[in-house]
């Protein structure tokens, strides 16, 4: 007769459970990025789920207080409520502090803090760290340490990072301060909004602590490009900050990757104001009824929110469909690797766009600014692309299914959600609680990295002994 296996106590399977975890979360980099983004969604939406955070004082619905947290956590700036009427200070204060938390990147922000309790990072610690300057990290294999801030330097990275995003809030800080006193708003509220909204432009989230948004600040141009500013800071990206603080305008000292980012992020606010500008200065409801100059100043604003920022003026179910849909190609761009912006990233889109310059002209390797990009590196953008385009895809579709929306409107906030931009045609707030999880879901997929996300929950790489034979299947 078999005998039955005794009984496991209690406390070896709460050892197991976490020797797991411990697993799971130390393997790599991107693994341990989820875990943390997911506590603190987890924590954000029981903070935000408290009485105390409402401002009639009463429980928020679960599906709204989850959406926020998340969209808090992954600097987004969607909301299914009226950020400045539904939340008390109580709530908006945790969601000051969650976009600053999820702007900086978890990583980072967990080995800055490490850096200042320790004194010096062990190198454990400086691979998780450079796990949010490099997606490349997140696969196994050698890393071109080349492409991005090398391993010794992600201490002095850190520093950057900590003392830039420090500097840049409290110079938007000085700035918007006066402006908001000249503009009517009462010099205690100005105290709050002018931290609320610097915070809100350098993490490109987009959220407004006033009600009306921007309503109140439409024609003034001083606090639209102060925000324009903190925007634009915001989505180049640390290790692009790291270089300009290092080499300044010695542009032949710059890294490759900070030469594409600020290149492209120019060529595409540029670009994107010309657009608009074309397609919406006859419409009445948006550009029609401005004058030239206006006209202009606003189709460069829309450009840079669009690529990440989030905040508006306009109201973007207005906008022509043609004007809808070169928006959210905007948006699936992004912003910087390794910034507060979501998207694709503008290197991504830079890289893909050379490999079909170099296809197109014969060469045998894609190059740019004297450097030769790697095939490893046209890969991850090639997937980057691919995985983002599925993920945009699927949401669009399940939504529209369970709502019947029109499918223009539903691309639109499901692109904003992907890119984590925060703009919307007004449908996020009228989602049911199943299409909200959904974009919550797409909103966490954008921010994470599709890539990222792909790497942790995949099996440990293996390393292959042979080579298949080669056979070229027909393309095009």
């Amino acid at each position: 007769m078999a005998r039955t296996a005794a009984p496991r106590s209690f406390s070896e399977v709460v050892r197991r459970t976490v020797r797991l975890g411990k697993t799971l979360t130390t393997s790599s980099p991107s693994r341990f990025a989820i875990v943390v983004f997911s506590a603190l969604i987890l924590i954000t939406t029981a903070l935000l789920s408290l009485p105390i955070a409402s401002a009639d004082r009463t429980v928020t619905p679960l599906a709204d207080a989850l959406f926020t947290a998340v969209s808090t956590i992954c600097v987004t700036g969607l909301s299914t409520v009226d950020m400045a009427t539904h939340w008390s200070g109580f709530g908006l204060g945790v969601v000051f502090v969650g976009v600053n938390i999820g702007g900086l990147g978890v990583l980072t922000l967990a080995s800055v803090m490490g850096l200042a309790i320790s004194k010096r990072l062990g190198l454990r610690a400086k691979l998780i760290a450079a796990g949010d300057t490099n997606p490349m990290r997140a696969h196994g294999g050698p890393v071109n340490e080349s492409q991005t801030v090398r391993l010794g330097e992600v201490g002095s990275l850190l520093r950057t990072v900590a003392i830039s995003a420090f500097a840049i809030e409290a110079g938007l800080i000085v700035l918007l301060y006066p402006a908001l006193l000249t503009a009517g708003v009462d010099p205690v509220t100005a105290l709050w909004e002018a931290p609320f909204y610097a915070a809100m432009a350098f993490t490109n989230t987009g959220f407004t602590p006033n009600p009306g948004g921007l309503a109140p600040f439409a024609q003034n141009y001083y606090v639209l490009s102060v925000l324009m500013l903190g925007v634009f800071l915001g989505s180049l990206g640390f290790p692009v900050i790291y270089t300009l603080a290092r080499q300044r305008w010695h542009v032949r000292r710059w890294s490759l990757h900070a030469k594409l980012t600020v290149l492209t992020t120019i060529v595409l606010f540029v670009v994107g104001a010309a657009v608009f500008l074309l397609l919406e200065f006859d419409n009445p409801k948006t550009f029609g009824s401005m004058d030239a100059g206006d006209t202009t100043f606003q189709a460069f604003f829309l450009s840079a929110m669009t690529r990440s920022g989030g905040f508006s003026v306009v109201n973007m179910g207005d906008l022509n469909g043609s004007s809808m849909l070169a928006a959210s190609m905007l948006m699936f761009v992004g912003g910087g690797s390794a910034s507060t912006a979501g998207g694709i990233k503008v290197t991504t889109l830079a890289v893909l766009a050379l490999a079909v310059i170099s296809e197109a002209k014969g060469r045998p390797s894609v190059q740019a600014f004297g450097r030769r990009i790697p095939s490893d590196v046209q890969r991850v953008a090639l997937s980057v692309v691919a995985w983002g385009a599925t993920t945009v895809a699927l949401s669009t579709i399940a939504i529209s299914q369970l709502t019947k929306f029109s499918v223009d409107e539903v691309l639109f906030d499901v692109v904003s959600a992907f890119g984590t931009v925060g703009l919307s045609t007004g449908v996020t707030e009228r989602l049911p609680d199943s299409a909200t999880y959904i974009l919550a879901a797409t909103i966490f997929m954008g921010r994470v990295g599709t890539v990222t996300l792909a790497a942790a929950v995949a099996a440990t790489s293996r390393t292959q002994l042979y080579s298949l034979p080669v056979e070229r299947p027909i393309v095009g």
